[in-house]
């Protein structure tokens, strides 16, 4: 137990360093190996970072040895860039750490089922795996709406794994529209007690 609090707390400390762009080698024990929720949970906390910005909380990190190669959350409104989602994110820093774009027999964890384009980055990346927590009945292309992952029409296919920590992953996104929606209703009922200008003519 005391081994695996170690290991922890170096987990912990290598998804710091990863956040704030610090040089940090994580030592790998290979007689270790953490669970899908384990990994979700740190996914989880990287949405909390989105959502404190504004953006819809959406978390990833991917995995390979048992160490974080890259981390990234939501940021296409901050970013002005609608290709910063949190897989695209993590995916960029985990090609600058392995020196290499293609990232073989790595594991991509996230709270939203991915998108078409960022499952499209996770084929040319040859990840192997991806964990995610909430299906997206909208634009899923894990299985829910598409199953871009697995189509044999590519050379290369992602195995896909499902609802890990779903309620969790869920809530954090409800939490976050009520929120938005909660916002707007009180911008917009601000604006009407305040009134439009009259126009007076001469």
């Amino acid at each position: 137990m005391e081994t695996i609090a170690i290991m922890h707390k170096l987990a912990c400390c290598k998804l710091s360093a990863l956040i704030f762009g610090k040089n940090f080698i994580l030592m790998s024990l290979p007689f270790i190996t953490y669970s899908d929720e384990y990994w979700l949970q740190q996914a989880l906390d990287l949405a909390e970072r989105a959502y404190q910005q504004g953006e819809v909380p959406v978390g990833a990190l991917l995995v390979r040895d048992n160490q974080i190669l890259g981390a990234g959350w939501n940021q296409s409104i901050s970013q002005h860039d609608p290709s910063a989602h949190a897989e695209i994110l993590a995916l960029r820093a985990a090609g600058l750490a392995a020196n290499n774009y293609r990232l073989p027999k790595s594991t991509l964890y996230v709270t939203l089922e991915p998108c078409v384009m960022c499952a499209g980055a996770l084929l040319h990346a040859r990840v192997d795996r991806v964990v995610f927590g909430a299906y997206d009945a909208k634009t899923g292309a894990a299985g829910s709406v598409f199953d871009v992952l697995l189509d044999r029409r590519h050379n290369h296919q992602v195995q896909v794994t499902g609802g890990v920590l779903q309620q969790a992953c869920v809530e954090q996104i409800q939490a976050f529209f009520k929120e938005r929606r909660l916002a707007q209703k009180a911008a917009k009922l601000k604006h009407l007690s305040v009134g439009e200008p009259t126009n007076l003519k001469n």
